[in-house]
């Protein structure tokens, strides 16, 4: 593995951080935006013709590669709620997995693209924690919290760029893979603390860490999904989450199995509610380059809220997808690694009704997906292209 062993901090100094943050966190929260990848602002039945196919305008934001040190390779994406330190309101915020020589999941920063055409980056944060940054999320006061998979930690980085804690004297990560922040709105009837969904690569797990008056909450809500490395698509693990506050639904993407999971009322969910099994083969992780992943296989889920767990899309045209976020009309847009198509999915009627290739050169290009917008002529789509080393922005 190209794990890093990284120095804790002692758990009372890291304990008395956290309390801040919470603290923060927890006094921002009702004023949450919706614009986050993965959110959602209406749970609006799917149209025809479908979003994705009127998004044809294709314009590039700016350059992700950190201009100090060089890393390079976007994979975690999402836009910034609210205006705080470093960070403006509809920043586009995104990490590097690589660094400078291409070394996948050593890349330690995190940056800022204001959203408009040829922006320059600038750099949020640079620190051994973030090593293997490949996705993250931000509560509505411009904390990032990122998940770090070579670090095998969970950091959370203040908006003027320092790190506020880690999280790996608090909890046993096995390799961080996505993150999404999630609290239920007044219109799903469910009431929840504000919570961070991780998925983990290591053991293919979703933990929720749920911001109490008076600490985190860690609970492992699902385990058991399948796991693989890829010397041709990477790290195949539960990735992609996604959450519509108004349903209060989690989306998992299962990249080894080429399918997307919908766990609805995820907030009701105990601990171990679910465990995933799968028909195909997995592993525990692995360094990245080497093995291989199936592709396929059929997911079933049991225990106390398998009921709650259902896949809404399966198989082609899904090819290897890593990434997803929600359209304004409550559609899930997933985006492939293995063709660099997007898919777009009727999560209500578990249709697949429209797809697009974003980038037609190497696959293996389309990391980090986030939206905004409340309808089709202000509803923006951003994602990484590792192509290219961009944002780049689909709109009508």
């Amino acid at each position: 593995m190209f794990r890093n062993i990284l120095s804790l901090r002692s758990l009372s100094a890291a304990a008395a951080i956290a309390s801040l943050t919470i603290l923060s966190l927890i006094a921002g929260c009702s004023g949450m935006s919706t614009t986050n990848s993965g959110s959602s602002s209406s749970g609006m039945m799917s149209s025809t013709p479908t979003v994705l196919s009127q998004l044809t305008t294709k314009t590039t934001i700016g350059s992700t590669v950190d201009t100090t040190n060089g890393d390079n390779n976007p994979y975690g994406l999402a836009i910034a709620p609210a205006t705080s330190g470093l960070i403006t309101a509809g920043d586009l915020i995104t990490c590097n997995f690589n660094n400078s020589a291409g070394t996948s999941g050593a890349g330690t920063t995190i940056e800022d693209l204001a959203p408009v055409a040829n922006s320059t980056p600038k750099r949020i944060a640079q620190d051994p924690s973030l090593a293997g940054c490949d996705a993250l999320a931000l509560g509505s006061t411009d904390s990032i919290w990122v998940a770090a998979y070579t670090a095998n930690d969970n950091p959370i980085v203040k908006p003027t760029g320092t790190v506020a804690t880690t999280l790996a004297s608090s909890f046993s990560w096995q390799q961080p893979w996505g993150q999404v922040f999630a609290v239920p709105s007044m219109s799903s009837g469910i009431t929840a603390s504000p919570t961070f969904y991780v998925s983990q690569a290591g053991n293919g797990s979703i933990v929720a860490v749920e911001i109490t008056s008076t600490g985190f909450v860690y609970k492992t809500i699902a385990t058991g999904f399948p796991t693989a490395v890829s010397a041709q698509y990477g790290i195949l693990a539960p990735a992609g989450l996604s959450y519509d506050p108004n349903t209060d639904t989690l989306y998992i993407v299962s990249s080894d199995t080429n399918s997307v999971v919908a766990i609805s009322k995820v907030s009701t969910v105990p601990a171990n509610g679910i465990t995933v099994s799968s028909s195909s083969g997995s592993s525990s992780g692995g360094s990245y380059g080497s093995g291989s992943g199936s592709g396929t296989g059929t997911l079933t889920f049991s225990g106390p809220a398998a009921s709650q767990a259902k896949i809404i899309a399966s198989g082609s045209p899904l090819n290897y997808p890593v990434s997803s976020a929600l359209l304004y009309n409550g559609d899930l847009l997933v985006g492939n690694t293995g063709d660099n198509n997007m898919v777009e999915i009727n999560p209500t009627t578990d249709a697949v009704i429209g797809t697009d290739t974003v980038d037609t050169g190497k696959a293996g290009a389309i990391f980090g997906i986030a939206t905004e917008g409340t309808t089709l002529a202000t509803q923006k789509v951003f994602f990484n292209d590792d192509n290219t080393n961009t944002v780049v922005e689909l709109s009508q």
